[in-house]
């Protein structure tokens, strides 16, 4: 493993600041979500590309694993990957691995990225047919093959309007977060996102704001022990 990308990853760079306790609120929120239907798979995407979905997932995946549950992070974003450059990985073996090889099936290339609890999967090569593959009966096995070792699995996945991608995985999963970013995220893109997930009967648990502005007024509250 190379080196981290702190500015990226709140929940560990600042972890008493106020950005890191929204993850920390997302993550009881999400609990809270799934008493009544229990969530072990979510999908995390967006509506249109750089809303900072991946960067939300990975600072989400951080706080499920302080919180005590076995969390697996996997980069399921096939067209611009970018896990493996949040967390300093190689990317030469991941999910597309798993999927093609029966031996990497059965034991995945799960990385220890120095945090208890928590696993990333990598993308894996880039493939010439993203949708195909994570549409297959393959990906399938390998989702309940991670599910086998993991309290909760979160996806990475490509913007719901660009492609398929997204609403393909997100149907054999438990539920979608979608990530807004405030002041980018244009209204009638959000709108036909839910929209897209909503016609395939996909599961939408929640929506984030991500990039808002900070509200000053807490900052002497979340800077204290």
């Amino acid at each position: 493993m190379t080196s981290l990308n702190k500015d990226s990853l709140v929940t560990l760079s600042q972890p008493r600041s106020s950005a890191a306790e929204a993850y920390r609120t997302l993550r009881t929120n999400l609990m809270f979500t799934s008493l009544d239907k229990p969530l072990t798979t979510l999908l995390v995407t967006s509506a249109a590309p750089d809303e900072g979905k991946s960067t939300t997932l990975a600072n989400l995946a951080v706080t499920m694993a302080q919180g005590g549950r076995r969390t697996i992070l996997v980069d399921c974003d096939l067209r611009r990957p970018t896990q493996h450059e949040i967390w300093g990985l190689a990317n030469e073996r991941g999910l597309t691995t798993m999927v093609l090889e029966s031996d990497a099936l059965a034991n995945p290339p799960l990385t220890d990225v120095g945090i208890e609890n928590l696993a990333v999967l990598p993308s894996g090569p880039v493939p010439p047919n993203p949708a195909d593959l994570l549409g297959s009966r393959r990906m399938e096995e390998a989702i309940a093959a991670l599910k086998s070792r993991a309290d909760i699995v979160l996806f990475d996945a490509p913007p719901v309007i660009a492609v398929t991608d997204a609403a393909l995985l997100a149907s054999k999963l438990d539920g979608v977060l979608l990530v807004v970013e405030a002041g980018g995220t244009r209204r009638d893109h959000a709108q036909r996102a839910k929209e897209m997930l909503a016609k395939v009967n996909i599961r939408i648990v929640g929506a984030v704001l991500s990039n808002a502005p900070v509200d000053a007024s807490l900052g002497g509250y979340y800077s204290q022990a």
